[in-house]
This record gives C-alpha cells, structure tokens and sequence, in this order.
C-alpha cells in the first residue's frame, strides 16, 4: 500500500471519504442486514479503497467488495447497481492475471453483469458504455502484457549491466517471477484503478 504521506492530498482525501463510507455501510448492515442498498454501497466503498492498495491487499480487498455485490444480489437478483458494480470488480479481477484466458474468464462474467444491469434499465448509457467496454477488454489486457514484457527486458537488460556480466552465487529468481510481482501489481493496479474511476466519472455526469 502506498505510504499515506505519499498520496497527492485529493487522494488522501478521497481515501479518507471512502474508509468513512465503508465504516458506515458496515454499522449499516448490522442493524439491517437484508438492506441490499447498504450492501452495494458497503462493497462500492471496499472497491475504490482497494485501488489504493497493492499485491494481495488489493485482491483481498476486491474479493471482499465482490462478496458484499454477490450479497446483495442475493437479496434482489435484479438490482442494476450493484450488477454494475459487481461488473466493475470483476473487470478489476481480471486485469490482475497475467494469463489471458483467467483475464478472459473474468472478463466474459463482467460482461454479464454489465448486460443483466442493462436489461434492468435499458435506457441508462452507462451500463450501455460498460458494455461496451468490456468488450475492448482483451484488447487492453494484451497491450498491458506486451508492455509489461518490454519492462522485463529493459529490467534484464539494467540488472545485467550492473552485475558486469559476472555470475551471480546461486540461482535467481525466475525474470518473470520477478517482473511480474514486482511491476505487474502497480501496473494492473492502476489499469483497474483507471477502469473504474472512468466509469465512476461517467456516471457523475
């Protein structure tokens, strides 16, 4: 997780109001635990809270927020919200894989989602838009692995220089091992993060 010192202050600020909104949604639903409205709201703010997290913190966290969209749906299968909430997350889901295919997986339940809300408000343009969205999907995952793979081979490419050519004692990890724990969090972190306040901002307008 990025150190709080290190947020711009409009993200410490939004963190903040997110950490509050899910403190809330959680007292909410102890004093009514069928409210599916408190449920979407509680995994919404699990949700953006978890982009400001990194590694498995943000798995977790995302996880958590599918969780509370799942409950709520539970509750009232037709509810728009949170189908497209649980699209969004989804969609974040998928960008943390580097395997196109489980990408893909998560990707096409993403896209169910978006469809199920949309057949519940045909009209709304957001949902229409996730939609659409979620079909450049694949498109986007490919890109971030080729980009991915040229940061690979200019990090190989510096440790190499730096080491002289001499052989290091023992064997090193593995260049994608370590590529990918190390760049592959921050980069599908930010795509998800991109993804979701994108639509967010969408909706707001």
């Amino acid at each position: 997780m990025a150190s709080m010192m290190e947020l711009p202050q409009e993200e410490l600020e939004r963190m903040q109001f997110f950490e509050q909104a899910r403190v809330r949604a959680e007292q909410d639903h102890k004093a009514n635990p069928s409210d599916a409205q408190v449920l979407t709201r509680w995994g919404g703010a699990l949700l953006e809270l978890a982009h400001f997290k990194q590694g498995p913190e943000a798995v977790d966290m995302i996880e958590l927020a599918v969780a509370k969209f799942d409950a709520a749906l539970f509750i009232n299968p037709k509810k728009h919200d949170a189908l497209w909430c649980l699209g969004n997350a989804l969609t974040s889901q998928g960008f943390l894989f580097q395997e196109a295919f489980r990408a893909g997986e998560f990707f096409d339940k993403a896209k169910e989602c978006f469809q199920r809300a949309l057949n519940e408000e045909p009209a709304n343009e957001i949902y229409k838009k996730a939609l659409e969205m979620t079909d450049k999907a694949p498109g986007l995952h490919a890109e971030l692995q080729r980009q991915l793979a040229e940061q690979q081979a200019q990090h190989e490419a510096a440790r190499a220089a730096q080491m002289g050519g001499r052989q290091q004692a023992g064997a090193p990890p593995s260049p994608d091992e370590f590529w990918y724990d190390v760049g592959g969090w921050v980069l599908f972190g930010a795509v998800a993060l991109s993804w979701v306040v994108m639509l967010s901002r969408q909706q707001a307008a």
